[in-house]
């Protein structure tokens, strides 16, 4: 009775703070450090929700991996966690410079951000072994993949050793329809997530979760050009522009991983 109780209790604390958390992170989306073109495509990429699915908290220490050079989801982790958190971010060789520079353009939201490197096997340190509260990864496997399915296991082995017992790795991704061919280079840029899953699973991480959140189920993941058909990058030019644009962009997994206790 008495654990029951304050488990009872607990509750509203345990609402507002997530309360709080969505409040914090709406209001960052409308910032000014926010692009007009990165706010449109909220309604795609879903950041809150999909934020507070995988738990994020203010206080956690986060690392980023791969976020690009134009840092869509570093815009929304920065001054999130820059009073009370740490934001690792894991950066690729290819976009280390433009990225850099983009954080030096503004120190009053990026100052406090920590840039690593990712590109194994030479750079694997992505923060301090057992240090982080969560790794995220935003649609950045399918490229890891087309060297092979081996290739992407050091990036999940490196993902294991950052996080604490009980850490979060957060993964996004375009999600490929099971009735499609299996390709295991992902080269049309979709991936199964039963290889996903498999993928985390083998570097020792537990499913615990999955969403819908970023699935979008007018896209049948079957394009001429692959997932680069849609939007943004509309590969095909003015080519059947109006149907890709109506399909909006890809169908994507949500897979919440949890590193054992």
């Amino acid at each position: 009775m008495a654990s029951l109780l304050a488990l009872n209790l607990a509750r509203p604390a345990v609402a507002d703070e997530d309360a709080s958390t969505v409040a914090q992170l709406t209001a960052i989306l409308n910032g000014p450090q926010r692009s007009a073109e990165h706010k449109a495509r909220d309604r795609y990429r879903h950041p809150v929700q999909t934020l507070t699915f995988f738990g994020i908290k203010p206080d956690m220490t986060v690392v980023e991996i791969w976020p690009g050079a134009q840092g869509w989801y570093t815009e929304i982790l920065a001054p999130f966690l820059r009073e009370h958190g740490k934001l690792y971010e894991a950066i690729s060789p290819r976009d280390k410079e433009k990225f850099r520079a983009k954080l030096a353009a503004d120190p009053a939201v990026y100052g406090k951000v920590i840039v690593t490197e990712l590109a194994p096997p030479a750079e694997t340190e992505i923060a301090p072994p057992g240090s982080a509260d969560m790794v995220l990864t935003f649609r950045n496997v399918h490229d890891w993949l087309r060297a092979g399915p081996q290739a992407a296991e050091p990036y999940f082995e490196a993902f294991y050793r950052a996080l604490k017992p009980g850490g979060i790795l957060g993964v996004v991704d375009h999600a490929a329809r099971p009735n499609l061919p299996y390709d295991p280079r992902a080269m049309s840029g979709y991936v199964r997530p039963s290889e996903m899953i498999s993928l985390a699973q083998k570097a020792g991480f537990k499913l615990v979760a999955q969403s819908d959140i970023n699935a979008n189920p007018k896209d049948d993941t079957n394009h001429p050009a692959g997932v680069w058909t849609l939007p943004p990058t509309l590969r095909l030019g003015a080519k059947d522009r109006s149907k890709y644009l109506a399909i909006g962009e890809s169908n994507r997994m949500t897979l919440k991983f949890m590193k054992p206790r």
